[in-house]
């Protein structure tokens, strides 16, 4: 995969606004220690005709976890009454300072959506370009008959799978998306209950250092594998991905995608769910 396959910029958004195959998503999700609300600031303001993807409820609710992959019908219900169609161009994006719209680029391709696309820089950049922004809802689309399909180039790995490696000192190459001071342990996390730490053997990896922060956008080609490279990141060898939530996790299986690494699997039961178990932890 290269950029071009993965990612659209603000340009080539309003150069292409009038294509009536282009449906563009707004997945901004925040952390609870954000103080902000993703609906309430999409409501004040977002990219004309943007419909939210609210990716807090596009998971599967049987699991007492914040963002666990929904079920093939789960996730086929939330498209066909967003509207959204199997031959749609679907562009994401966000205005969260964490890449959140990567969740959704992830759980389109995990269901077999080829043609998703970030907006590299995200609402920040459409905004800096003078993009047209609106308020309020958008018109609803009609409701769709969306099937999903398999998986193009990811995959996810469970909790059980994931601790057997662990337990049996022979895990993949395991990259955590959370800040250094959460990893080490140092920081309490933002959700109660959770034990501080790191799975054992894993390497701290955090999505902001993938992120231009003066225009939101996703750091070149040669930083991030500059950024792997100095982290001791083999690429042709399989990766797992994970974070607080399986939110972050989903920015490093997109940052990886951008350099051509498919073999990528995310944990997204990540740290709330390892976290809350009595599964090996290792701090500092």
């Amino acid at each position: 995969m290269s950029r071009t396959e993965n990612l659209v910029t603000a340009e080539w958004l309003i150069n292409n606004s009038k294509n009536t195959d282009l449906k563009i998503c707004d997945a901004t999700y925040f952390l609870v220690t954000h103080n902000r609300d993703a609906e309430a600031e999409y409501l004040a303001e977002h990219i004309s005709g943007a419909i939210r993807f609210d990716i807090d409820a596009i998971k599967d609710t049987s699991y007492d976890l914040p963002h666990m992959l929904p079920t093939q019908q789960q996730f086929e219900d939330h498209m066909q009454k967003l509207g959204l169609r199997n031959n749609d161009i679907i562009v994401v994006y966000d205005n969260s300072p964490f890449l959140s719209s990567a969740r959704a680029w992830w759980l389109l391709r995990m269901f077999g959506h080829k043609d998703v696309f970030v907006l590299d820089g995200g609402l920040k950049k459409f905004k800096a370009i003078g993009g047209k922004l609106e308020t309020g809802t958008a018109d609803n689309l009609p409701k769709s008959d969306y099937k999903a399909s398999n998986p193009i180039d990811t995959n996810v790995i469970l909790f059980k799978d994931l601790q057997s490696e662990i337990e049996s000192q022979t895990p993949r190459q395991i990259l955590d998306a959370r800040s250094l001071a959460r990893f080490k342990g140092i920081e309490p996390e933002p959700r109660a209950g959770l034990r501080s730490g790191h799975i054992p053997g894993s390497c701290n990896l955090p999505i902001t250092s993938f992120l231009n922060i003066e225009t939101g956008e996703i750091v070149s080609n040669a930083e991030i594998l500059n950024i792997l490279a100095n982290a001791g990141v083999e690429l042709d060898k399989p990766i797992i991905t994970t974070c607080g939530s399986g939110v972050t996790a989903t920015g490093l299986a997109l940052a990886l995608s951008l350099v051509g690494v498919r073999d990528v699997y995310v944990y997204d039961g990540s740290w709330a769910e390892w976290g809350s178990s009595s599964a090996p932890i290792e701090t500092d």
